[in-house]
């Protein structure tokens, strides 16, 4: 399936049905459906051909995902690009995809100003919501299609988007997701969690991301996007009880946020039927308090870019016991592999591993990418052996139930004992006080390196270093527990809400 054909599913279940609502005004299916067709035609009027990328800038925006749509109805591929990423960043990745067109919001041109005049490959540049100097606006660009159709057929392992790695080490990598890729998504999507007649999907994270691959099974059964143009928890509260929205999406540190709320306990949340979690391994305390509070409805997904949102799950049935309470010695899982993905735990020599035993977690089938753009020796590294490696340490029980230890380069090697830095995090979370962690090691003349921790305090709670430290110490053992703690009043986080652990060693040495 193309990316419009999802689409076009919804408008098949009933044109009229609302489709996109922001700011409580809607758009329906056929309305949306009629915004692509234009678009598409004014793109090849532009000269953009099938296959060709054209690049997405825009906060969460109704407009900016209806191009989403045209751009696949056009058969060009479709490049999402953060607004929080650093300007040079971008530009890299615009310059790597060799953009052709770029549409985005009167906000960031002073971005696009920066880097066009560095983009060879780029001839059209739309500016969605005003006038920019070198750019034209959408209501004027729109009308180079007038008259004219375009609807290109596709096959299912052609690009369809091509998205960065994210560049928090070296050079961001270009993703290249076939259409099957994310038809085999979305299919394991609807076939793992709870779905009934048109959805109602909430979209609070960054659409560019795993938010935005969520509206493609919400709109194949006619379900409305209700899009958040900017994350507050207030209104994501409001809008829940006001649309009964259905299913959402957060990071865990956004749902942290939501549990200390003072809104939480007092709206109506009983209209939801998934709040999935991911992006960063969740505290097994705070896991159960949500349950608790928001309901029997959080679904967690374990992905990553390369092989998107469903390497593995955990539906919310799947957090309880079959006497109905809560499996708290599941809470700490990534869920079972899906049905359409093959996980596996590999050594360093490339051998399997029996269940139990640590390794890398390695994955393959047709959720995993086509390779990274014009980097063979990347694709090559990351599929040694035959198997997509994630870069995440992990284990499969003798459930089939797997579980994240660590990133690979996470793991911390003190008086000669491995520390895998998630273990010490969750012990941390576990602390009343504490609402966020991070744990790196910094070399020590001692131990080799150190264990050292970072910890973001719950709003009108206190603690010390020593105390954190003899909690974790009672929890772990010495070796294991940090040797030093510090408490700042937030850690540095990436645009989708991920800790910078390099951000915080760079802090702590100075």
């Amino acid at each position: 399936m193309r990316l419009t054909d999802y689409l076009d599913k919804g408008v098949s279940l009933g044109g009229d049905a609302a489709c996109l609502t922001t700011d409580g005004v809607s758009v329906t299916y056929t309305e949306v459906q009629r915004s692509t067709r234009r678009i598409a035609a004014a793109l090849h009027a532009s000269g953009i051909e099938p296959g060709e990328r054209v690049a997405v800038l825009s906060a969460n925006d109704p407009l900016a995902l209806t191009c989403v749509f045209g751009i696949s109805r056009a058969g060009a591929v479709w490049c999402p690009v953060n607004p929080r990423n650093e300007a040079e960043e971008n530009r890299q990745l615009l310059d790597l995809f060799g953009c052709r067109c770029l549409f985005f919001q009167e906000r960031f041109a002073p971005l696009v100003l920066r880097i066009r005049d560095a983009l060879p490959h780029l001839t059209t540049l739309v500016c969605l919501d005003g006038e920019v100097e070198g750019a034209i606006p959408f209501a004027e660009w729109i009308e180079r299609g007038a008259g004219t159709s375009v609807d290109v057929a596709s096959r299912d392992d052609e690009l369809c988007m091509l998205a960065g790695t994210g560049g928090t080490t070296g050079s961001p990598k270009g993703v290249r997701l076939t259409g099957h890729n994310l038809e085999t998504a979305t299919a394991l999507t609807l076939m793992s969690y709870p779905f009934g007649e048109r959805p109602r999907y909430l979209a609070l994270a960054p659409l560019t991301h795993s938010a935005g691959v969520l509206t493609f099974p919400v709109m194949s059964l006619g379900g409305e996007v209700v899009i958040m143009p900017s994350p507050d928890l207030g209104e994501f509260l409001r809008l829940i009880e006001h649309h009964r929205i259905t299913h959402a999406f957060l990071p865990p540190t956004v749902i942290y946020g939501l549990l200390d709320h003072p809104d939480l306990d007092s709206t109506d949340l009983s209209s939801l039927r998934c709040l999935w979690y991911g992006a960063a391994p969740m505290s097994p305390t705070r896991l159960e308090e949500a349950l608790r509070r928001i309901g029997p409805v959080l679904g967690q997904l374990f992905g990553q870019t390369e092989a998107p949102n469903m390497v593995s799950t955990l539906a919310p049935a799947d957090h309880f016991r079959a006497d109905g309470s809560v499996a708290t010695e599941r809470l700490s899982s990534a869920g079972k592999p899906s049905p359409l993905t093959q996980v596996a735990v590999m050594d360093k020599a490339g051998a399997l591993l029996p269940r139990g035993e640590r390794g890398e977690i390695v994955v393959r089938g047709p959720l995993v990418m086509a390779g990274y753009h014009e980097n063979p020796e990347a694709t090559a590294e990351v599929g040694r052996h035959g198997w997509h490696h994630t870069g995440d340490i992990g284990y499969l029980d003798e459930d089939n139930y797997l579980y994240l230890v660590d990133r690979a380069k996470d793991m911390i090697i003190t008086g000669g004992f491995n520390v895998y830095s998630a273990e010490v995090e969750q012990a941390l979370l576990a602390h009343p006080a504490v609402q966020d962690s991070a744990v790196v090691g910094l070399a020590d003349d001692k131990w080799g390196e150190r264990v050292t921790a970072v910890v973001q305090l719950r709003p009108g709670q206190a603690t010390d270093s020593d105390e954190l430290i003899a909690f974790v110490k009672q929890r772990l053992g010495s070796v294991k527990a940090p040797k030093q703690v510090e408490i700042w009043p937030d850690l540095p986080r990436s645009k989708i809400g991920k800790v910078l652990k390099t951000d915080i060693r760079a802090r702590l040495t100075g």
